[in-house]
């Protein structure tokens, strides 16, 4: 996208003119105090207007107070403001109320004891409601509540279908410089698990303390509800500057009844029935961690039902999964939805009684929600989504890229052909037009996605058949068409010029993006360089390693092509070179690539370009900008050549950064999902801002942190999320290889979004990220995280799972085995001995069409120094080239000892 892009979020941004405040501002506030919090509400609402923390943070607001009077009207929400559905039982329709819709000033209610303040909301809600609402601000033993009692008005007894809790915190960047949006603002996220959910809001600068919102009493996460605002002001609801505010829902079958019809929720819907003047209690509690890794910790001081999952809870076909839970109450029964998705069984993982350990087995394909009632009656959900078996899932994303999405048409006026092109999925068809130029045009991040990806997959894991194709196109299209017609996109809008062409009379092509052929042919984003470079990278390291794959080009060609390609991205006239930029850090290795083959005058190239940058943002405190106002884009790049050239403090701002807006919670979807909610308007087919789950930024911005645990092989919580974030763009392939942008997080969606989109540069993270990890965790035992561990005596043995099977980083030896060809087969630790055992075979596991290498190529790496450890080294005489221990196979396989 150019620069432009984001502006188009403030263009239609007018002052609210003519509207009347009603939230009461100008007749003051309430001022009160928790344990943790200083804490003001409107007076005349009772609403959040401010929460601060006591401790060293208590200049940061979690709520935007600065811009409250911006939001002081009808239809604004705010923390404390109530919504529900509520029907007589028998009736079928809705009696819907609303505190946000009609403000007056609520009826304030005298207070003792540990109530704060308390109001009767009947003022604000409709005249005919069923409902009587009391809202009260109180103290739990100094932890700060908001409560609700819900009482049935009428004489006959009351269903209430729907009740939600809106929440407003400070995500709100509009108007603000890079410093600000970092220094005042947050981010938050929920886990919708039911009596175990929670929501945490995490300041952007990642090292305060964060905000976790609990239930009080019975007050389940049940759904999490986007909440609509007008669009139209000065803030910019549901903009890049604003992505806006979502709704805790105690209850939601009135939603899953209408508006959600078509969905399968993520928890399943309830509701509850008030008799005659019977009073219930909703609420939320409000907490404040030491850090966000220490969230969990503050969940289970607070006896709250806390889950981890390892590797995470995206879990292949064939491998077992760990579950290990914590809370006060027994397990008294799990099942599972849909029924037989998942097995479970009890292990003895655990290294304390503070956790119980089960072994997880998928079954079944696609989503799946496993649910753990507690002797207490409390009830948790956690969320899976099973892929096929890991090597598999690749393998049909490749064939998929190559025949379904293969173009191949003579008469191509743009020059296309041939190449892989973006798809649409719900239509199975090419997308050929679209008003959005660069998606048909092969260029930017929604028209490079596909060809990036299955270039990408066959340094994953290549294919003959596939790499044929695929050199036609690099020579034909990426070099023969994209680059030598100085386009950034081959497609474009001019009639005039292509007259025998179609164009599609039902799209609207009066838009801005409707580029012109000058527009398309524009060179001036440095984004989109790197996706080129990738392309070759990935082409020179299947040329070097298989080379009998390789007929058009030799790997001196591809790897040169990669250095000018970096040449060109560095040069005065492109634009957003001192940017971040997504996917990069196959530029970094690229890097190490030239050192290994002694091409020194490139490597010395390519480093100066790098540090030039590097030293930009080395004088920056935020050096994460891209064309948009706020991006979790930049971070990859800027962590890459920080740590390279050993700058640790951007390098630690990045990770503090990422981690910000980057979660683990129990849940497939949100767990390693870094923050994006805007590319849908620029990739999508559903075109809408809302926050996306496992787009691209989850792969790429886990890169870092898989890095930075590596150097960190302790820091188990950054080898959590970072497992997450790479493993998420497997989720996105479908059963037949399809993979999609983005799934729909919205909770009358939730699904894959229909186009191939910028899917790319994810699997790219997901490419360059992905291993086995193996740990001696202090609370749950040896663990494998993309493996599975068969035993554990006399040596830890271990079976790579991940899709790759060409990385095992041992953490206890602070080193990474990598396999440049060939697959690991089985690993064995000896920890006593400080010994690794590698069998590797010449093709992958379970792949048919995967190509056979005609050896084995393995690199060890020290990523961090640990006393009493030195790099392994194979204990027989091996050849090396290029730094790669070379490994003969015999039959197809080989067994490697390194001491």
């Amino acid at each position: 996208m150019k620069v432009f892009v984001w502006l188009l979020a403030a263009l239609h941004l007018v002052p609210a003119w003519g509207q009347t405040p009603t939230l009461g501002l100008s007749d003051g506030f309430l001022t009160l105090s928790s344990s943790q919090f200083t804490v003001q509400l409107v007076k005349d609402s009772q609403t959040l207007y401010s929460l601060k923390p006591k401790n060293g943070a208590s200049n940061f607001d979690f709520i935007p107070s600065d811009k409250m009077t911006q939001r002081q009207y009808n239809k604004n929400y705010h923390l404390g403001d109530i919504t529900f559905r509520a029907r007589q039982v028998g009736a079928s329709s809705w009696i819907s109320g609303d505190s946000s819709t009609a403000r007056r000033p609520v009826t304030a209610l005298s207070v003792s004891g540990s109530t704060l303040a308390a109001a009767d909301l009947t003022p604000t809600l409709p005249s005919n409601s069923p409902l009587g609402v009391t809202r009260r601000w109180t103290l739990n033993n100094g932890t700060l509540q908001l409560l609700f009692d819900v009482k049935n008005i009428k004489n006959t007894s009351i269903e209430i279908g729907a009740l939600g809790a809106p929440l407003e915190f400070n995500n709100i960047f509009t108007g603000r410089t890079a410093a600000d949006t970092n220094n005042l603002c947050s981010l938050f996220d929920p886990y919708i698990g039911q009596d175990a959910g929670y929501v945490q809001v995490t300041p952007l600068l990642g090292t305060l303390p964060p905000l976790v919102v609990v239930p009080a009493g019975k007050s389940p996460l049940e759904g999490w509800r986007f909440l609509p605002e007008d669009t139209s002001t000065a803030v910019g609801y549901q903009s890049q500057t604003f992505e806006g505010l979502y709704e805790w829902q105690f209850h939601t079958l009135a939603y899953a009844q209408n508006e959600w019809t078509n969905v399968t929720p993520w928890n399943a819907p309830s509701s509850f029935i008030l008799s005659p003047g019977q009073v219930r209690t909703y609420g939320l509690q409000f907490l404040l961690a030491p850090s966000i890794r220490g969230i969990e910790s503050t969940l289970q001081s607070s006896q709250r039902p806390v889950a981890v999952g390892l590797p995470g809870y995206i879990v292949s076909l064939d491998q077992t999964a760990k579950l290990f839970l914590s809370y006060n109450s027994a397990v008294q029964s799990t099942s599972v939805s849909p029924s037989g998705a998942l097995s479970l069984s009890p292990n003895s993982d655990s290294k304390s009684s503070a956790w119980v350990g089960f072994d997880v087995t998928a079954h079944t394909w696609g989503r799946s929600r496993l649910t753990i009632t507690y002797a207490d009656g409390s009830m948790q959900t956690v969320h899976y989504y099973v892929t096929k078996a890991a090597t598999t899932v690749i393998s049909d994303l490749g064939n998929f890229l190559t025949t379904s999405q293969w173009f191949n048409s003579s008469s191509d006026p743009f020059h296309r052909s041939p190449s892989v092109i973006s798809y649409d999925r719900e239509a199975n068809a090419f997308v050929k037009d679209d008003p959005r130029a660069w998606i048909p045009g092969l260029s930017d991040e929604a028209g490079a996605g596909s060809w990036l990806a299955a270039t990408i997959k066959q340094y994953a894991q290549p294919s003959a058949t596939e790499v044929a194709k695929l050199e036609q196109f690099v020579s034909r299209t990426l070099w023969g068409s994209i680059q030598n017609s100085d386009g950034s996109s081959v497609y474009f809008y001019q009639p005039s010029l292509v007259p025998s062409y179609q164009y599609p009379s039902n799209i609207d092509w009066g838009n801005w993006w409707s580029w012109n052929e000058a527009a398309s042919y524009d060179t001036s984003r440095a984004y989109d360089y790197v996706h080129v470079t990738a392309a070759y990278w990935a082409l020179y390291r299947v040329a070097r390693n298989y080379p009998a794959l390789t007929t058009m080009h030799t790997w001196q060609w591809y790897i040169n092509q990669a250095v000018l390609t970096v040449d060109r991205m560095t040069q005065n006239d492109v634009g957003y070179t001192n940017d971040g930029l997504m996917d990069e850090t196959v530029i970094r290795v690229l890097l190490d690539d030239l050192k290994r083959e002694g091409l020194t005058g490139n490597a010395s190239l390519v480093e100066s370009k790098m540090k030039a940058r590097a030293s930009v943002w080395a004088g920056e405190r935020f050096p994460f900008g891209s064309e948009m106002a706020w991006d979790s884009t930049g971070q990859e790049g800027v962590y890459a050549w920080a740590k390279y050239f050993n700058d640790s403090t951007t390098a630690q701002n990045t990770i503090n950064s990422i981690i910000a807006y980057q979660p683990t919670v129990p849940h497939w979807g949100y767990n390693g999902n870094a923050r994006r909610y805007w590319d849908n308007i620029y990739g999508g087919k559903l075109q809408r801002i809302e926050r996306q789950i496992h787009h691209y930024g989850s792969g790429l911005n886990a890169l870092p942190l898989i890095s930075q645990f590596q150097s960190n092989p302790t820091d188990y919580y950054l080898l959590r999320v970072g497992f997450a974030g790479v493993s998420g763009p497997t989720s996105n392939i479908d059963q037949g290889g399809f993979a999609a942008a983005s799934f729909h997080s919205f909770a009358d969606t939730l699904k894959w979004d229909g186009y191939s989109g910028d899917y790319g540069p994810n699997f790219v993270g997901h490419s360059l990220g992905i291993g086995t990890f193996v740990i001696d965790h202090p609370e749950f035992g040896w663990q494998a995280l993309g493996g599975n561990i068969v035993s554990t005596s006399p040596t830890i043995k271990i079976q790579p799972r991940d899709t790759l099977r060409r990385r095992v980083f041992i953490a206890p030896l602070g080193q990474l085995f990598t396999l440049d060809a060939g697959s690991f087969s089985v690993v064995e630790y000896d920890a006593n001995a400080r010994k690794v055992t590698v069998t590797v075979t010449a093709a992958s596991e379970g792949v048919a069409s995967a190509a056979a290498a005609p050896n084995g190529r393995l690199i060890v790496t020290q990523t961090t120094s640990i006393s009493g450890t030195k790099l392994l080294k194979p204990a027989s005489n091996l050849a090396q080239d290029a730094g790669a221990w070379v490994i003969p196979f015999q039959s197809g396989s080989a067994t490697v000892i390194l001491v």
